[in-house]
């Protein structure tokens, strides 16, 4: 299924669909970016009038996650961009270059708000639409409702997002525990802590209802997932003003078995953030989302 590697330049990595050759690029070459991403001249069109801002998952960097979304992208006519954000040095887990998003989550949203605000001025738009990956499917929410965000996001797409926090297959009340006494923060960063189930930090960004209005929010998940558990617990309910669509990958193909790491370089998963961004989209003349055959980790 993957694509293959091939040598580019330090900055730029090349375009692949397989999940664990792209993390072993991006640690081989840290501060690497996906093809397709962060042309800072690029000006949006008439038919894809807003920037697309991607944001990556805990332990993982904008190359890991998007060397095949990114690319798509921008080949269908969209400003791209992505960053490497909540690395705090705090953490074994954050010493190894290329694993990112390990930090509170509060600063990375305000990270992420200033990443923004780049984007925006320049691009010229007043709004980006977001596709964010586990943590990065669930920090911009936080953006959006704590430091001022929501006026600036149109569609929010989470891939396997930790919306409502995750019981990691029933060890979340363990991390809790070893939590308390520091371990888990020291080992694995504060950001794991926080999005365990029932967390202070789940609480307060639901408190009130999922959703904010004047926005699109769009989730994608798969019953193969082995991180965000149960995986419906990524699903968001909407409220006043704003629209929700729940997908579950399988939903019509059962044999895209692709897990948590894996989905973002699902076709059917980018066939739906497709979707997401321009309702008038089309694969094809049939405009079916496409159902190929993926394992779980590929």
């Amino acid at each position: 299924m993957g694509t293959g590697l091939s040598a580019q330049a330090a900055s730029t990595g090349p375009e692949t669909d397989n999940t664990m050759a792209a993390f072993a690029y991006s640690q081989l070459n840290p501060g690497v970016q996906p093809t397709g991403s962060n042309n800072w001249s690029c000006k949006p069109s008439a038919d894809k009038p807003r920037p697309v801002v991607l944001a990556h998952g805990t332990f993982e960097n904008q190359y890991a996650d998007w060397s095949k979304l990114a690319p798509v992208l921008q080949r269908t006519g969209y400003c791209v961009f992505s960053l490497d954000y909540g690395n705090d040095d705090k953490s074994l887990a954050s010493i190894p270059p290329g694993v990112n998003g390990t930090g509170d989550i509060r600063d990375s949203a305000r990270e992420f708000g200033a990443f923004v605000d780049k984007v925006l001025a320049a691009t010229g738009t007043s709004k980006v639409d977001v596709v964010g990956h586990s943590q990065g499917g669930t920090m911009p929410r936080q953006y959006m409702k704590f430091e001022g965000g929501a006026k600036k996001v149109q569609n929010m797409i989470g891939i396997a997002p930790t919306n409502n926090g995750s019981t990691f297959q029933g060890f979340d009340t363990l991390v809790r525990q070893l939590n308390r006494f520091g371990v888990t923060q020291a080992v694995a960063g504060q950001a794991i802590s926080q999005w365990t189930a029932d967390s202070e930090f789940v609480r307060t960004l639901n408190a009130g209802g999922d959703t904010l209005p004047g926005i699109n929010y769009t989730v994608i998940v798969t019953k193969y997932d082995q991180i965000v558990t149960p995986y419906e617990s990524g699903f968001l309910k909407a409220g006043p003003g704003a629209t929700v669509n729940n997908i579950t990958l399988q939903n019509g193909c059962s044999i895209d078995r692709s897990d948590h790491l894996s989905m973002v370089n699902s076709p059917r998963v980018i066939y739906y953030v497709q979707k997401a961004l321009d309702p008038n989209y089309r694969n094809g003349i049939l405009d079916v989302a496409p159902c190929t055959p993926r394992l779980p980790g590929v």
